[in-house]
């Protein structure tokens, strides 16, 4: 039994035969027994628990400071009972009692791959499907065949340690493998199955060498004159969601789930309200702030006018898949066209997601209120924005680009 606050002080049983010498009370406090065998002695405490009377038995002699010990025992385990933290399991790990009341042994018999399992059972009812299905990947890939099988007491930060650098991969790549296995870990300690997570102790800037630590992201926005070449070399409903992704700053997710009546046409604005993963639309975004207004400037409004003629009559999704009528799937579905389209304009390949980074960046590098660009992006500060884009910051009094200017007086939307 693991010591829980007060240390037996005595000798254990066994070691001494009882005797009048010993000084030993035969009297003990109220659900304290003290038992006698031929050649040991023991005090077992008596509690309620589940409404069920349990008994466990501490191989401790009859001495005064132990028998003060158990009834101090007794009174922690009746004090976390009445305040709902019991663990049976901790504070007697080998008792029989333990598969009665359903509960695990604390990490003795338990595997990495049994604590995954419950872990996911979780999952299952609070991510999204994108996020379920990446950490399942994970989990299937990667953490079952090196870790399923290993006892969680053998799970240890020098073995996660050596793992981590065998896997030759980037920190960011390092971090999205360890998040499931993270929660996991910290679904044991909830449960007091560990004490600490081993991989608290793992630091990824001391384990990896300086180029795996380096981030393997980068904001790297297009030029007008790309951004003119891409565009140039796309036609029809491409077109049409590539260049309001320029000139919008939304997220992917965001705008293949955008609706023609969250289209504001007299107020020149979008209502981002929600995202589409695994071709289902929901009323979740990334962040608190994602809900929000964002304004429609030239190029935005001419992309929308352009579109209406596929979708805007059939109401719904304002932007589909050109070869199936439908929605978009998914974001990497839209890759596909987004990466014949680059190769085409012979622009040098960055992902869809650098449009929303070429907003930003043209409108701080022109003298925008970063507070604003924040708010049009979804974030609740400018932590992220001066963070993210601070040498465009810098290089503020630029002239805004004509297709980044909101609309103004005198132009409609419906007009070419």
């Amino acid at each position: 039994m693991q010591n829980c606050g007060w240390p037996a002080v005595d000798q254990p049983a066994g070691s001494r035969r009882m005797g009048s010498n010993m000084g030993t009370s035969k009297s003990s406090p109220p659900g304290v027994e003290l038992r006698s065998g031929v050649q040991s002695e023991s005090i077992r405490i008596k509690f309620m628990y589940r409404g069920t009377e349990c008994r466990e038995t501490l191989k401790i002699a009859h001495s005064k400071a132990n028998i003060k010990y158990a009834e101090r025992l007794r009174g922690e385990i009746l004090n976390a009972i009445a305040l709902g933290n019991f663990s049976y399991a901790k504070y007697f790990p080998e008792s029989t009692q333990l598969k009665k009341f359903g509960l695990q042994p604390r990490g003795k018999d338990l595997t990495v791959g049994d604590l995954l399992k419950q872990q996911f059972e979780i999952y299952e009812r609070i991510l999204a499907p994108s996020t379920l299905k990446s950490y399942k990947r994970v989990r299937d890939k990667i953490l079952l065949g090196q870790w399923g099988d290993t006892l969680l007491t053998d799970l240890t930060p020098a073995a996660l340690r050596t793992w981590i650098v065998d896997l030759s991969l980037k920190a960011t790549s390092v971090r999205q493998i360890l998040i499931p296995l993270r929660g996991a870990l910290e679904l044991a300690i909830n449960d007091d199955l560990i004490d600490s997570n081993p991989l608290d102790r793992v630091k990824l800037q001391k384990t990896l060498d300086r180029d795996a630590y380096k981030a393997e992201y980068e904001v790297d926005p297009f030029s007008a004159q790309e951004i003119a070449a891409i565009l140039g070399a796309a036609q029809g409903q491409a077109r049409n969601v590539f260049q309001f992704a320029f000139y919008t700053g939304m997220r992917p997710s965001e705008y293949i789930a955008l609706r023609w009546e969250s289209i504001d046409w007299a107020g020149f604005k979008a209502k981002v309200e929600r995202s589409r993963v695994m071709g289902e639309s929901r009323e979740e975004l990334k962040t608190r702030a994602g809900r929000r207004l964002v304004d429609l400037r030239r190029g935005a409004v001419e992309a929308l006018v352009a579109q209406k003629q596929h979708s805007f009559l059939a109401g719904g999704l304002v932007f589909l898949d050109p070869a199936t009528g439908q929605g978009w799937d998914n974001t990497q579905r839209l890759s596909l066209f987004w990466a014949a389209m680059i190769k085409k304009a012979q622009v040098r390949y960055r992902n869809p997601y650098q449009t929303r980074h070429t907003f930003a960046s043209t409108l701080l590098s022109t003298g925008a209120n970063a507070m604003y660009v924040a708010k049009q992006m979804g974030h609740t500060d400018t932590t992220m924005i001066t963070r993210t884009y601070g040498r465009w910051v810098e290089q503020e009094g630029g002239v805004l680009p004509d297709q980044y200017c909101k609309m103004t007086d005198g132009i409609k939307a419906g007009t070419a």
